[in-house]
This record gives structure tokens, sequence and C-alpha cells, in this order.
């Protein structure tokens, strides 16, 4: 199948995505055809052109937010069929491994391979351009409008979801919400602070009212950020960590926060001591963001830690469950519980995905959307969604 992606040709250089035509191969035995209505613009992506990956990455079809409908599985596929809505999850599941079997599964064996840009069912590759093989990011590729993916990184959803609205639950809200909710564990009546809101930040602070925290502080550079964070459920606000501090310390006599979570777009080792100044007595840094590969050197009081007992605890996907969570959330979201509708700032066609990113790190985002035509006929005109329940709107 011909259609058209967008590829990091050189991993690293910060020269951008290239949108051109591809060649996506027939799905194997394990996997699925799915045919996306949306994907979401994750920072993480980014983190590919500018070089915060390991430095042997090669060409890549970039993006791992995805949401559509399957077209065609291969001949072991069990839990799909045509038809079926699915959301793509960034790290597949393979429910044998023992992290899957410990009920840890967003750490699957299967994620040792997420940057090698070869297939989990034969270690090949799925799609090519330029007479070349290439990789796709997160093992998806979702910055194309259709994707060839392995069945353990699909989880069906219920057939009424937005699938635009679906596709961010792929990474950023589910990454968010349950970096407060589940590795953060936060509590009735406590005090949070989010450091950083964009598409992880916002969810998590959306996380942190949901759990039941007393007041939830939302932190960020960009004045306009930090004004919206009140609409998912933020409390307080400032526009520093330093301006966080002095807003912490008044709202709890002095007590301190019990959980701070750090989604910043890049994480630096400087961070972290302010941070953690932020914590009372017993309570939890949650490092969720992204830092580069090579960042090794951190500051840190390490007295304070030792003696109020304080703990850092690192976080992939929120400690979330993928196959659990993405159905609950969008739960949430179809009974006006969560917000989604709010998070997209603005929607882009694939050909604007440089100018997406452009303005996101630019500060204009919380989350940009790639939007596809999900009723076009496919290339080989044997499938249109015309006949399905309408997608591209609100949930209201």
């Amino acid at each position: 199948m011909k259609t058209t992606g967008a590829i990091c040709w050189e991993p690293g250089k910060g020269k951008g995505w290239s949108v051109e035509e591809i060649e996506i191969d027939e799905p194997r035995h394990d996997e699925v055809l799915v045919k996306l209505a949306a994907s979401g613009l994750c920072h993480s992506d980014d983190h590919i052109d500018a070089g915060h990956y390991p430095d042997d990455l090669k060409p890549v079809v970039g993006g791992h937010e995805g949401a559509g409908i399957v077209l065609k599985v291969g001949s072991s596929v069990s839990t799909l069929v045509p038809g079926d809505h699915v959301v793509l999850t960034f790290v597949p599941s393979c429910g044998r491994c023992e992290s899957c079997v410990s009920g840890r599964s967003r750490l699957c064996d299967l994620g040792a391979i997420t940057f090698d840009g070869v297939e989990i069912s034969d270690g090949t590759q799925r799609i090519h351009a330029r007479g070349q093989g290439l990789g796709t990011m997160c093992l998806l590729g979702t910055f194309s409008p259709y994707v060839v993916v392995h069945e353990a990184s699909a989880v069906k959803i219920r057939d009424d979801v937005p699938l635009d609205k679906a596709a961010l639950v792929g990474c950023g809200v589910t990454t968010g919400w349950h970096s407060a909710v589940t590795a953060g564990q936060v509590g009735a009546g406590e005090t949070v602070v989010v450091v950083g809101l964009g598409g992880v930040g916002m969810n998590s602070v959306q996380g942190a009212r949901m759990a039941g925290a007393r007041r939830v502080v939302a932190v960020d550079l960009v004045p306009w950020k930090v004004e919206l964070a009140r609409r998912f459920g933020a409390t307080h606000t400032a526009t520093s960590i330093q301006e966080a501090e002095t807003v912490v310390r008044d709202l709890t006599w002095g007590k301190m926060a019990e959980k701070v979570i750090l989604t910043v777009g890049v994480l630096h080792g400087d961070l972290l001591e302010p941070a953690m100044k932020l914590l009372g007595k017993g309570g939890s840094l949650i490092e969720t963001a992204v830092a580069d590969i090579h960042q090794t050197e951190v500051t840190l009081d390490l007295f304070s830690l030792n003696v109020y007992e304080k703990k850092i605890i690192g976080t992939l996907y929120g400690s979330a469950n993928a196959r659990t969570a993405i159905p609950q959330l969008l739960d949430y979201y179809m009974s006006g519980e969560l917000k989604l509708d709010e998070l997209v700032t603005r929607t882009y066609s694939l050909e604007q995905i440089n100018e997406a990113y452009q303005d996101m790190r630019d500060g204009k985002l919380i989350r940009g959307v790639v939007v596809y035509d999900l009723d076009a006929p496919d290339p080989e005109g044997t499938w249109t969604a015309q006949d399905q329940v309408p997608q591209l709107a609100s949930r209201t």
C-alpha cells in the first residue's frame, strides 16, 4: 500500500520531518492494519529530531499517539477483527513476560526493541521509502494515515468514542493522569504540585483533582498555560518553581506538598533539587519527564533526602497498564469527568507537522493533533468509513 508519512531521516540533527510517499507492507500473521483518524503530536517524537535518544537511531516514521479502525488482521490475531476501534499504545504488552504477569505491562520485555526500528513479529521492517526500510516510533509510526502494528500494540475501545480524542490517550493523557493517580498515589486532602503544563502535565493536574487532592498547584513558565490549568482542576498557580515554593509554603503553613510531579518538556539534572524543596516530610517526587539520554549529573540535597524520608519515583506511562487504563480513561471522558476536547489547542494536516512542532517548542500548544480523513477511500479502494459512527466530533 502506498501512502504518505512523516520521516526523520537524520535523527539528532534537528532537521525536522520530511512528508513523502511511503510503502507499507501487508500485516503479518500476528499484526493488524489500522486506518487512523488522528495522531497526537507528543514531545517524545521531537526528542528524536533533537537527539535526546540513543545516538545510533536509524531513519524513522514518527508518531506514537494514534487511534483508528482495524482494516485487516493477520491469521494469528485473536483479540481484534476488522472494524474494531483501537487506540495504539506506545509500549506493547505480550502478556507473558515477568513484567506483564506481575502487573507491570508498561515494562514488557518487548519494549527492549522500541528504538530498534524493526517489528516484533520477525525483526524486519514494514515501511519503505527511497528504496530502504524505515523504523517506526515506538513500533507504531502514527505520522501516517495507515499503520501496521503488532496485536500487542493495539487496545480495543468502545465504538462511540470520538477517535480524534481517543488518540490522545495512547500516551500523554494516560501518562499524566496515572503519574498522579498510580505512580504518585495521590490521596484525598493532599497538596500536589505539577511542574510543566503540556499534554502530560495538564493531565497530571486532572488526575490529582480526580484523586481528591485538596490543593493542586500548577507551574509553568508560560502564563496562558498556567491560567488554563484552572479549567483542568488547578486550585493555585505559579510561573516558576521559586514562586511555587512560596505559594506552597503559605498554603500549607510550612508543611509543604505531599507530591510533586515533574512533567517538563526536557528534564535537566539541576531541576530535581528545586522540585524536592517543594516537598514536605515523607513527600514523593514523581519523575515523569524525559531527559536527554546523556544526562547523568543531578543536583540533589542528599542530607534532606535522608533525614526527611523524601522519595524520588521514576515512572514510565505513569506506571499504568494500558489495556485497562485506556478504556477506563475513555469511560471517564464519555461521562464528562475527564477533559479531552479542551486539551487540543490546534489541529494540523500531516504536511504541517514541522510548523506544529515549532508551535510546541514556542509554548503555543497544550496538545497539537494531526487529523486524517477517515472517510477517504484507502489506496486500494477497498474500504471507507462512511457507514461508521461519526468520529471527528466532541463528546457533546
